[in-house]
């Protein structure tokens, strides 16, 4: 069973509303679509109010981002704390990213690369920071309870996984009028762990998903 998000914020005053409403809007239709005017419209303020939290767009894109990304690092840390092994984990935090990306529909990633680069390129390296550390735990938490081989490279598998899991996002290879984000992440996550597991490990792999399908 995946595990429940009892860990999600809630905005409690102003500018965290305008970070909550705008991380909406930002996801659904895009960076370089959305203008200040468009998200005091929908908040029903005037965008005064938004330049009194945030001095322009560019400071508001980049708060946006890396506040979903500590919330994102956040529940994370509390799935790799609770899940009962690393092949649930993985799967767990899958769930808990598509969660958060659920109304993802206007490739944000793409559009931060191309209009915000700077913001992208930091994102990108605390992205890794974060999920190479991660996934060398969880890796070597599978090698310890005999899930995964131990004869895998677990630093070079975590950076593996790391350029697999950002390269389905790439739209050039993967556009998205033909790939679901969520069948990508799926579909990867199975590649990966089939690759690693032990005996033991594709037991727990098989009945999770037969599981999950069911």
């Amino acid at each position: 069973m995946f595990l429940k998000f009892p860990y999600v914020h809630l905005p409690t005053n102003m500018r965290e509303n305008i970070l909550h409403k705008s991380s909406e809007l930002f996801l659904t239709l895009g960076f370089k679509s959305v203008t200040m005017d468009d998200i005091a419209n929908a908040m029903g303020i005037s965008k005064k109010t938004i330049y009194v939290h945030f001095s322009n767009k560019t400071k508001l894109v980049e708060a946006v981002t890396f506040n979903l990304f500590d919330t994102i690092c956040n529940g994370i840390d509390h799935i790799c704390n609770t899940a009962s092994n690393p092949i649930e984990e993985l799967y767990s935090i899958k769930m808990f990213v598509m969660h958060h990306l659920k109304n993802e529909k206007a490739s944000p990633q793409y559009q931060l690369k191309k209009y915000y680069p700077q913001i992208h390129n930091q994102l990108k390296i605390k992205q890794f920071d974060k999920m190479h550390k991660s996934v060398e735990d969880s890796l070597a938490h599978g090698v310890a309870t005999e899930v995964f081989r131990n004869t895998i490279d677990v630093d070079f598998i975590s950076r593996m996984y790391f350029t697999g899991m950002t390269g389905i996002k790439d739209n050039m290879f993967f556009p998205t009028e033909h790939y679901q984000m969520d069948y990508l992440m799926e579909s990867y996550l199975e590649y990966h762990l089939r690759a690693i597991v032990t005996e033991k490990g594709l037991e727990i792999l098989n009945q999770f998903i037969t599981k999950n399908q069911s």
